[in-house]
């Protein structure tokens, strides 16, 4: 009996600990200076657009810095906490990430309370989108 009391409080505290992660402020991964490209007599690439359809290169990080925790680091796999998101709508990413709801009429893959709200990835939405098409 005691040591099936010993595994439970272990189990308790690693969902803890995972829970923890997910509610946690970090900050965006350090950027680096990129050395000037030598000058081509070609037409340099477009840059990327960041509004409206976003970068998934920045989405993939923002994905593996603040979601892993909980969801799969493949988003097309379920997680230990969070249900697989690959293909969500960027109407379903801000409702649960900015205010930890589901849009009307959607029915959730896990009926589950334990996402919180990230305000703080206000700015990431679009990118997340576009990682997660």
């Amino acid at each position: 009996m005691r040591s099936r009391r010993s595994f439970n409080r272990a189990a308790l505290l690693a969902a803890a600990v995972l829970l923890a992660g997910c509610g946690e402020d970090s900050k965006s991964p350090p950027t680096t200076a990129q050395p000037a490209a030598p000058a081509t007599s070609q037409t340099p690439a477009a840059p990327v657009a960041t509004t409206g359809t976003g970068d998934a290169t920045r989405g993939r990080q923002v994905w593996l810095a603040q979601c892993v925790a909980c969801h799969n680091s493949d988003p097309a796999r379920d997680g230990p906490l969070g249900p697989a998101v690959k293909g969500s709508s960027r109407e379903l990413l801000e409702a649960r990430v900015l205010r930890a709801e589901y849009p009307p009429g959607h029915t959730p893959k896990r009926d589950s309370r334990v996402m919180p709200a990230r305000p703080d990835l206000k700015d990431s939405i679009t990118d997340l989108a576009a990682y997660l098409r």
